[in-house]
């Protein structure tokens, strides 16, 4: 159920700007990998607000613009595949998110953060396993990073239309390693992740 439980026991503590956070795209094979930071008003009723992975894209798709129009603040960040395969998937995913919470034009003092592992960030906070199902920002996190990186990938698509990134995101489905198999690496794809795949 989300609601905004744990951002009312933070604000108990003295912080007045809580921002949830949660990225998209750790697993994938190629493209960046995205975060957001957003901020929302105490009690916002967002209908069909859950864990971004839980949605259809439509529903994706109006979320995000509800969420941009309606949040106090959000920031979006990303780290490219460049940056994942020079300072591994995990930092790149901390790098993305210091760069969401930075992009916040009105700065947050207090971070929840989706997941076990607490990014290094200017402000105090906490980690919430599955928080995306749970505290009403971080799922209004995980919608605006989630659209973002999908966007980019249907322009990747444009560019490199062999890869049929618009179907798979960048995600290793069947058809997407026989497709790099098949016409070798892109110059958007994590070399790193693709060792096993390009061993065979």
């Amino acid at each position: 159920m989300v609601d905004y439980s744990w951002e009312q026991k933070a604000k108990e503590q003295g912080y007045s700007l809580v921002c949830g956070i949660d990225e998209a795209g750790r697993g994938p094979l190629a493209g960046p990998v995205y975060a957001a930071a957003v901020i929302l008003p105490d009690g916002l009723e967002l209908p069909g607000l859950n864990d971004s992975k839980k949605l259809t894209e439509k529903k994706r798709e109006e979320l995000f613009s509800l969420i941009c129009e309606k949040a106090v603040a959000y920031g979006i960040g990303c780290a490219s595949e460049q940056e994942i395969d020079e300072i591994n998937i995990l930092q790149a995913t901390y790098l993305a998110m210091r760069r969401a919470v930075e992009e916040l034009p009105v700065p947050a003092d207090y971070a929840l953060v989706d997941g076990n592992r607490m990014p290094p960030l200017a402000i105090p906070g906490e980690t919430i396993v599955k928080g995306d199902a749970s505290s009403a920002s971080i799922a209004a996190a995980s919608i605006l990073a989630k659209v973002s990186r999908d966007r980019v990938m249907k322009m990747m698509d444009e560019v490199y239309p062999q890869y049929q990134f618009a179907k798979h995101k960048g995600y290793g489905t069947k058809l997407h390693v026989e497709m790099i198999r098949e016409y070798g690496p892109s110059p958007i794809h994590r070399k790193t992740f693709l060792k096993k795949i390009l061993a065979k």
